[in-house]
């Protein structure tokens, strides 16, 4: 079996094992907040076709992303291109009934920006879904990579230009840099620290923690 094989039956986007694992973890989304249908949310970091592709449409869904968002979308999603960590005052004085956000944290930009990404979460709204990948899983889920994220950063970029199983592969050493730098997994106790007032959920694979969510039902 080649390495594109392993790769696709890892992290395809339809009957891979990570497909199926999102799959399993949207389930767990709806089955926590069963008004889904009637809540207005916002999507910190996402975009639209995760809402579209579900089979419980919310209210409304407002998307913010600092990447560019499809603005074909269905009239009850809303995208603007805003940075979760620094709202415009246009959506920071807005309030939903839900906050959501999938493997969005590890990304912001380090302790200070994961502060502020916690507090416009404890703002926009009285209940929340936040999810990212938990440091000690033995696998690095972004690079697909057995311990990747305790190596030096040096060691970690050489590995993401190389890795034959990762979701991209980096151009170079900069576009490696970027990416390594820009992803920072962190553990329940950091979890806690953002989210104090939160349950704080383990999401496992063969009996360890794989990703770790803050939830928050109002």
């Amino acid at each position: 079996m080649g390495w594109n094989s392993i790769r696709t039956r890892l992290v395809g986007e339809d009957d891979s094992w990570s497909a199926r694992r999102r799959a399993e973890r949207w389930a767990w989304f709806t089955r926590s907040f069963p008004d889904l249908d009637q809540m207005t949310v916002v999507d910190l970091g996402g975009v639209p076709h995760t809402w579209m592709q579900s089979p419980v449409h919310p209210k409304h869904v407002h998307v913010l992303n600092i990447e560019p968002l499809d603005s074909d979308v269905p009239d009850w999603i809303e995208t603007d291109y805003a940075d979760a960590c620094d709202l415009p005052t246009a959506i920071a004085s807005r309030r939903y009934d839900l906050v959501f956000s999938n493997s969005v944290l590890e990304h912001v930009g380090g302790h200070e920006r994961r502060m502020r990404f916690a507090e416009n979460v404890h703002k926009l709204a009285g209940a929340h879904w936040v999810q990212t990948p938990y440091r000690y899983f033995p696998l690095e889920p972004h690079w697909v990579a057995p311990g990747m994220q305790f190596l030096p950063v040096r060691a970690r970029a050489t590995l993401a230009q190389r890795w034959p199983l990762a979701h991209v592969r980096s151009a170079g050493v900069k576009d490696a840099l970027d990416g390594v730098l820009w992803t920072e997994l962190i553990d329940r106790t950091q979890m806690r620290y953002y989210f104090p007032d939160s349950h704080i959920l383990n999401e496992r694979l063969a009996g360890l923690t794989k990703s770790i969510i803050a939830v928050k039902k109002g």
